[in-house]
């Protein structure tokens, strides 16, 4: 039986993932996590603005993304250097890439629902409000996906799912009420 997962791999005779593997997941979730919640924001910016076009919403979603993951490549080449005293080898930067890429990812939603709606299968304030929903859908299905990986049961993984739901809902609310 494998302490990550009860009803895992393990539990089903394949042998437990290594802890630099299980370490460079958690860091892949971590950054498509803080991408979803970033993009958020500028989502919520782009639905409320009642001039935003369909280029530039598609604009500001590429270039949030495109952001956040030149700048945590950036951050983690310093840090690698500050530590390590030299530059990331070939396979640390394989490393950082695999790590990195998920904050890629965050556009992909946003995008496809600015595509959805310029060829116009619905307005883009409602595409990008979808949008959005499916960002905070997301966050709770992350939430409840990690309580049933540390062992909770249905119960205790909704509301986990539920807390992080709110995190995203609160970010939206602070959008929307401020007006950004």
């Amino acid at each position: 039986m494998s302490d990550v997962d009860p009803g895992g791999p393990a539990a089903a005779g394949h042998p437990a993932p290594s802890p630099q593997v299980l370490e460079a997941l958690r860091e892949r979730l971590k950054e498509r996590i803080y991408a979803a919640i970033t993009m958020l924001a500028v989502v919520v910016a782009l639905a409320q603005n009642p001039h935003t076009r369909h280029s530039t919403a598609a604009t500001y979603v590429l270039g949030t993304a495109m952001g956040l993951w030149l700048a945590t490549l950036v951050a983690d080449v310093q840090a690698h250097r500050v530590v390590h005293q030299r530059l990331p080898n070939r396979r640390e930067v394989r490393h950082l890439l695999f790590v990195s890429s998920p904050l890629l990812s965050c556009a992909a939603g946003p995008l496809l629902m600015t595509g959805l709606s310029a060829a116009g299968a619905l307005d883009l304030a409602d595409a990008l409000w979808v949008a959005v929903g499916v960002d905070v859908a997301s966050l709770a299905a992350w939430g409840f996906a990690s309580g049933r990986r540390m062992g909770g049961g249905v119960l205790l993984s909704f509301v986990a799912g539920l807390t992080d739901a709110a995190i995203g809902l609160g970010v939206v609310m602070v959008k929307v009420v401020t007006g950004h």
